[in-house]
């Protein structure tokens, strides 16, 4: 894909995680092609469906949080790149829950937009617990599973992002518990 194809995929993407975690999947695609700064032809060429559009935008959004491991883990210690990725979770959880409406058009078209969440989430959180460990901050029995379900359960607990970055400190004074 040329250059400025990518550029306006990439602000499509973006345009319709917003106008999907605001709106809805009643939003116009002509807004979503306006805020990106494009033509709605564009649009059109990058995703001939309103369904497509969301599958897209939502595997964007994980594809974003999953393949931030590595730039996390080249800039910071893992145990504190293990809490940087966990805030991220939460912003993703949000962005998710806020395009629920719009992915359950996805699913009804017959399409699981869902398919390799769980495999890519968890081979993530895998990559950061084996560094937390090899770094000797991050205890050697911890499970991805285990730690994504925990994740799962704080953004479905907290009640404010502040209580989330409470029980995430707590999840992973547990994680730092008998390590090394």
């Amino acid at each position: 894909m040329r250059a400025d194809a990518q550029r306006n995929r990439d602000r499509l993407l973006d345009a319709a995680v917003r106008a999907f975690s605001q709106d809805g999947p009643e939003v116009t695609l002509d807004a979503i092609a306006k805020d990106a700064g494009v033509g709605i032809g564009t649009l059109y060429r990058h995703f001939p469906t309103r369904e497509a559009l969301i599958e897209a935008a939502y595997r964007s959004e994980l594809a974003r949080l999953c393949d931030s491991v590595g730039e996390l883990l080249a800039a910071q210690p893992p145990d504190a790149a293990l809490r940087t990725w966990m805030d991220r979770f939460v912003d993703y959880m949000a962005t998710k829950r806020g395009m629920s409406d719009a992915l359950r058009v996805v699913i009804a078209s017959g399409v699981n937009p869902y398919a390799q969440s769980r495999d890519r989430l968890t081979a993530a959180i895998a990559a950061l617990l084996e560094a937390g460990v090899e770094a000797g901050t991050i205890r050697p029995d911890a499970r991805a599973g285990d730690v994504l379900l925990g994740l799962g359960g704080v953004t479905m607990a907290a009640g404010e992002r502040d209580q989330a970055g409470r029980l995430l400190d707590l999840l992973l004074d547990g994680l730092r518990y008998r390590a090394g």
